[in-house]
């Protein structure tokens, strides 16, 4: 007997953990400003990259004396740069708790080979932070975007600290409130909560970082798209908008659109209140069905952005496969797109719930999700 369809849908299928969901009321004619044909390095290129960066450092709350610049490569040039110029003056220690921290531990202990200890989680668990030598660098993702386990709070980390802390946030900024006292190098990327498009990431920089950076000289070359210093001081140019390399005018134009969103609906307050409003519908949902559940085993520690969920129905034989028919008659039917589960992760559903979501199309996919499981329980 066939399961009837629910009745309404939602008005964007769009539930991607990356490229994100493009800010509500996106048009691609509200870009026509972008300086195109034209060179970053003029005045107007400059303004805009600045304008880039001083929004950014507004609507998150970026303290005034740090540094923050535009950068090749996402989220992962960002971070490569920070522990290619910055690691390897003291020990590390490597933290992870899902796949994208786990290929910066790769990253420090087979390429850089620095004297590094690692600790590590399983998926749906977080490591206990107050247990790291601080005294050590310390690298880490806030959110587990692959897990949906995410940093309660920064209240582990001393402000004392002799090492720097490198925050990996790319799937929190503009949706977590991060504490910028905590955290000495924080990147993120476009593409995640703002909805922005790819290949530009953001870096920032705390004092403590910029005199890493000139006092200390790593052991290994560096590409030219890493070094942020010449004659052992910080090029500022970087950190004003004078890029490394050459962004998209077009893509730097869609960012300041999406920015400018971003205030409209209450800056990083508001940004914040709707991604828990959207992963609160899931939480309802969840509670008021007992075959599916939170990859995230602590409810303190659950995203607001990357929320991840498993199937428990016993009658389930292949865990992977029931979760990916799942997730494809979802996208045939046109209501839920790229929910399935990252590849590293366990079997089931990542549903991204930042603020460029509408809550309305989470409640809509909702019926939908049910709709499938049951349909593909009784095939």
């Amino acid at each position: 007997m066939a399961i009837t369809q629910p009745a309404s849908r939602p008005a964007n299928p769009r539930f991607s953990s990356g490229p994100c969901a493009k800010p509500p009321q996106f048009d691609l004619a509200n870009l026509s400003d972008a300086p195109l044909g034209r060179s970053h390095r003029a005045a107007v290129g400059k303004s805009k990259l600045l304008e880039a960066i001083e929004t950014t450092r507004e609507i998150l709350g970026v303290p005034a004396d740090y540094r923050i610049g535009i950068v090749p490569a996402s989220d992962t040039g960002a971070y490569e740069m920070a522990m290619w110029t910055m690691l390897g003056e003291r020990p590390v220690q490597m933290v992870a708790w899902e796949s994208f921290g786990a290929g910066w531990v790769t990253d420090v202990v087979k390429q850089l080979k620095i004297d590094a200890t690692t600790h590590t989680a399983a998926y749906g668990e977080i490591v206990d932070m107050a247990t790291l030598n601080y005294d050590n660098d310390v690298c880490f993702t806030w959110n587990g975007t692959t897990s949906g386990v995410r940093m309660p709070n920064g209240d582990a980390i001393p402000a004392d600290r002799a090492g720097l802390t490198l925050c990996d946030a790319t799937s929190a900024a503009f949706a977590m409130d991060l504490p910028w006292d905590k955290l000495d190098v924080t990147t993120f990327s476009w593409q995640k909560v703002l909805g922005g498009e790819a290949a530009h990431g953001m870096l920032i920089l705390s004092p403590r970082a910029v005199e890493r950076l000139e006092s200390y000289t790593p052991a290994w070359p560096l590409p030219k798209i890493f070094r942020m210093t010449k004659g052992g001081k910080l090029i500022e140019g970087i950190f004003k908008g004078e890029t490394i390399n050459t962004p998209s005018m077009l893509c730097v134009e869609d960012y300041l659109q999406a920015l400018t969103w971003a205030k409209s609906v209450g800056g990083l307050k508001g940004l914040i209140a709707r991604a828990d409003a959207n992963a609160g519908a899931i939480a309802d949902f969840v509670a008021a069905h007992d075959w599916i559940d939170f990859l995230a085993a602590d409810p303190a520690t659950r995203s607001n952005t990357s929320v991840c969920l498993k199937f428990t129905d016993d009658r389930i034989t292949d865990g992977a496969a029931f979760a990916k028919s799942v997730a494809k008659r979802l996208e045939t039917a046109d209501v839920a797109l790229d929910i399935g589960a990252y590849r590293d992760a366990p079997p089931g559903l990542r549903i991204w719930c930042g603020g460029t979501v509408e809550t309305s199309d989470i409640e809509a996919m909702l019926p939908w999700l049910a709709w499938a499981f049951e349909t593909e329980i009784s095939s």
